[in-house]
């Protein structure tokens, strides 16, 4: 036999088989497309898949979080008159400071846009496991444009009971977008960790949409009015979808894994190759298509072990199998279970509690820093220095954090990354409660620096521990809970404001004491449930069990071999 790998068309010609007598098989014309082995890029990437990461990206940096720059766009709100007519004249004061009222109602314009985001993770993470990326995407554009016109029309018409409307589509079409961005991560999972920071960083980045326009809004001295800058808004869920129907693969990125079909191992090509055993008057004909089959099979597999590669190319990934267990041996714990069973074990349950946690301190802390330092500094006028440099800050971080993130993810243990975000956040949380100007400073700079971070690492999280066959379901879960939990916002709001008389200690001390208690219960599970997986010697395969034929267990009949 003679069998041609090196060219672009491979031409197979049968020789003589003893047993049967000789048979001359005209030749086989098999093309590369047909021998390929199809598997998903991993670390060197075409041109269309490094536009493809870029367009998600910057969708990421224009639609995602728009909705989190709240704090910028508030005093516009107020500039605007936004619900000025629930405060009586003996309320209203000349320092701009706001009456309880209204500040209540516009905080919970800004709780209603973030539980929506959180809570909507669900809905999307359903139709990414069900439809694809790409419905997703345009369903997240559809719902922009939507809230964008809302948004324009209550300005416009006066109508601000409307903007809960409007809030709400923006929430809900941006998380459509940012939900099916992590996907990307699969395009290279080897720098899975970077891809995470990047599109966390481009998620804080979109926060700066308001920040942008709070600018031009002081630059054209109040002409470039709310109503203008939604209408002319509206352009970007235009071009964005666009961009995802013209770039975005329909079906987003599968995880690398290659089915068993599309190496022709199934059972139906095993009775495919299997020559007829009833039909005897029949033996010659179905030989000779058998044969070919044969013939076709072994190239396949002859493809698959040049795609696996020499011992070289086997040392290296066992280099790369090392790396993936310094950084985690729990990857891939519960990858084969079905997502109920992943939702009702240890492992969702202490990260979505953590995360519910995490995101009411964060949520609470955006939409009241202005009052919490008005409170503690007795200085309006500081609260809102320190306000101003926490709407730059917030975007800002998230771009220069995303290199450090990258190389955390990458590089160091699951458990260890978890440990250093409850560290940071119990530090955050006693800063937070210190009554003065510089440690409000140091608050606002590490908040804006741990926000991404624990985005990112609870998305590595899930992807690590669940996987992506699952992802949509279990990440959505778990947004989706935290943005229940968050409704509470409005509660804390209250409290703080009544019983508290505008004192946020109380609060920030208790979220912080409650986020490191749920913390190092996570941390411990994390570490206690590596070192099993790792004495257990889970994960992988050993050099003798690598190297044992593919298909050891199937008669010599049924591999396609010829005698």
């Amino acid at each position: 036999m003679s069998l041609l790998q090196d060219g672009s068309v491979h031409t197979v010609i049968d020789g003589h088989r003893e047993a049967e007598g000789v048979e001359i098989l005209s030749p086989i014309m098999l093309r590369d497309d047909d021998c390929y082995l199809r598997t998903r890029p991993q670390t060197a990437l075409p041109n269309d898949t490094k536009m493809q990461v870029v367009f998600t990206i910057l969708a990421c940096s224009l639609a995602s979080g728009i909705v989190f720059g709240f704090a910028a766009l508030k005093p516009v709100l107020i500039e605007e008159g936004v619900f000025h007519d629930l405060c009586g004249d003996e309320d209203l004061r000349d320092d701009g400071h706001l009456c309880p009222e209204q500040d209540l109602k516009l905080n919970l314009f800004y709780t209603i846009g973030s539980t929506t985001a959180n809570i909507s993770s669900i809905l999307a993470g359903g139709i990414l496991d069900r439809l694809g990326s790409r419905s997703c995407n345009i369903l997240g554009c559809i719902n922009l444009f939507l809230g964008c016109g809302m948004m324009a029309i209550s300005f416009h018409f006066s109508r601000y009971r409307w903007l809960f409307v409007g809030n709400f589509l923006l929430a809900l079409g941006g998380t459509c977008i940012f939900v099916p961005s992590f996907q990307v991560a699969n395009a290279f999972s080897q720098y899975s960790g970077r891809i995470f920071a990047l599109i966390t960083g481009a998620f804080d980045v979109s926060a700066a949409i308001f920040l942008i326009y709070h600018v031009a809004y002081r630059a054209s001295y109040q002409s470039l009015t709310p109503c203008m800058f939604f209408l002319w808004f509206t352009a970007v869920p235009i071009l964005l979808a666009i961009g995802f129907i013209g770039i975005i693969p329909k079906d987003g990125y599968g995880s690398g894994i290659l089915p068993k079909n599309e190496l022709g191992l199934t059972e139906n090509r095993f009775e495919q190759i299997r020559p007829s055993q009833n039909e005897t008057h029949h033996r010659e004909e179905h030989y000779t298509g058998d044969r070919e089959r044969c013939l076709l099979f072994r190239v396949r597999l002859g493809k698959w072990t040049k795609c696996l590669g020499t011992s070289k190319k086997k040392n290296q990934r066992a280099k790369n199998h090392d790396s993936q267990t310094h950084t985690g041996q729990v990857r891939g714990i519960l990858h084969n279970l079905p997502a109920r069973q992943q939702m009702t074990s240890p492992w969702f349950i202490l990260i979505t509690v953590m995360t519910i946690l995490q995101m009411i301190r964060m949520n609470y802390f955006i939409a009241t820093i202005r009052m919490q330092y008005a409170y503690l500094l007795d200085s309006t006028a500081q609260a809102k220095h320190i306000n101003d440099f926490f709407d730059i800050a917030l975007p800002l971080g998230g771009i220069l954090s995303t290199p450090i993130i990258g190389y955390l993810l990458d590089n160091l243990r699951l458990e260890r990354v978890l440990g250093f975000i409850v560290v940071s956040t119990t530090i955050i949380g006693v800063v937070n409660c210190v009554p003065s100007a510089g440690a409000g400073y140091v608050t606002v700079v590490l908040f804006v620096l741990l926000r991404p971070l624990y985005y990112s690492a609870m998305s590595d999280y899930a992807i690590k521990v669940f996987g992506f066959a699952t992802f949509g379901r279990v990440y959505g879960t778990i947004i989706c809970l935290s943005g229940l939990a968050t409704f509470s916002q409005y509660g804390l709001d209250a409290l703080t404001q009544g019983p508290f008389n505008g004192n946020p200690t109380p609060i920030n001390a208790a979220l912080a004491l409650a986020g490191l208690v749920v913390g190092c219960a996570l941390v411990g599970f994390v570490s206690i449930a590596g070192k099993r997986v790792s004495s257990e010697g889970a994960g992988g395969f050993s050099d003798e069990e690598e190297e044992q034929p593919l298909l050891a267990d199937v008669p010599d009949e049924r591999r396609g071999y010829m005698q």
